[in-house]
């Protein structure tokens, strides 16, 4: 049985792909910003969370959930200069499985401004961690929502395996699930002996909002310095487009339990999810975001431009290590 989340957003999806037809490279193409940066931008500012898909030079994992569009490090470079962003995180996807090199190019591409995320397993060898580290890699990603893992034993015993597999090394580990898998994790992330950082409002869907099971444990860890959330991609929280107000009442809550603990990301380019019964060669549009709007509800969650600050610039400069 499929979630709320799920068939809202597959219902998006199907409804991209209907509104604009069979794919293609002009229209489904990544989003840039309409609507200019409202505020000002402390320089410094990171955008936490954003991928890039180049199958000619890297091809996606044959076992990959859905086939994006291609987009390119010169696209980023132009939503960034448009968000007035300094720097950047990459982030590894599902569809190119633990094979980091599209994420190690884009990386080099970027220069100092950037840093990276991968996803390994149990094959991935210590050299390789090793050369990633050089290279800017400050984190591994446990992509459980996407991968419709939403069993929270599973999620244990995947978190624990990450806790060995990186402890030592001056590495986070970045996990995108849903609130019913973080409250099943929660004892082991106020445990682990490196920083937690959690995607997408950690799960948390505008409906019910901060009163649903799981959020008041999520809140604890951030009050606890224990974990970070990113308040990135509120289009995977509510439907409320274009501005998202049923999500401000969690933004608020998440800023006002641990500042020093939020990270801001754009989720670009806004990959689609996986519809269920489609062949995973067929592509998935992305989703059609605004960034500039979306960059502009952050003074109207924390109007207080210092705060916005610590969010934008400090924390990421602390957990990346710019």
């Amino acid at each position: 049985m499929f979630t709320r989340r799920e068939v809202v957003l597959g219902a998006v999806t199907a409804g991209t792909a209907a509104l604009i037809g069979k794919p293609n490279r002009a229209s489904a193409a990544a989003s840039q910003p309409s609507t200019p940066v409202n505020f000002a931008v402390p320089e410094g500012a990171c955008d936490c969370h954003v991928h890039t898909f180049d199958p000619q030079h890297f091809p996606f994992s044959p076992a990959r959930p859905y086939t994006p569009e291609p987009v390119s490090v010169d696209e980023l470079r132009s939503l960034h200069r448009a968000l007035h962003m300094s720097r950047v995180i990459v982030v590894q996807t599902t569809v190119y499985g633990t094979d980091n090199a599209g994420v190690l190019d884009a990386m080099k591409k970027l220069g100092a401004r950037a840093r990276g995320v991968a996803v390994i397993d149990e094959k991935t060898p210590d050299s390789a961690l090793d050369e990633m580290d050089r290279a800017g890699i400050r984190g591994i990603r446990l992509n459980l929502e996407t991968s419709g893992q939403i069993d929270p034993e599973i999620g244990r015993k995947r978190f624990q395996t990450a806790v060995e597999r990186i402890k030592g090394r001056k590495w986070h580990i970045q996990i995108y699930a849903r609130l019913s898998v973080i409250e099943g994790i929660k004892d082991q992330v106020a445990a682990a002996p490196m920083p937690v950082v959690f995607d997408h409002f950690a799960g948390t869907q505008a409906v019910p909002g901060i009163e649903q099971p799981g959020f008041n444990s999520l809140v604890g860890l951030l009050r606890s310095g224990k974990a970070y959330v990113k308040i990135s991609a509120p289009y995977r929280s509510s439907t409320l487009a274009p501005d998202y107000p049923d999500v401000a009442p969690i933004a608020k809550a998440m800023v006002a339990a641990n500042p020093q603990r939020i990270l801001w990301g754009s989720d670009w380019p806004h990959p689609g999810i996986p519809v269920p019964g489609r062949d995973n060669s067929e592509i998935t549009p992305f989703f059609q975001i605004d960034d500039g709007r979306i960059l502009n509800l952050l003074p109207t969650w924390v109007p207080d431009a210092p705060v916005r600050k610590t969010i934008l610039v400090d924390n990421p400069a602390k957990l990346y290590g710019f």
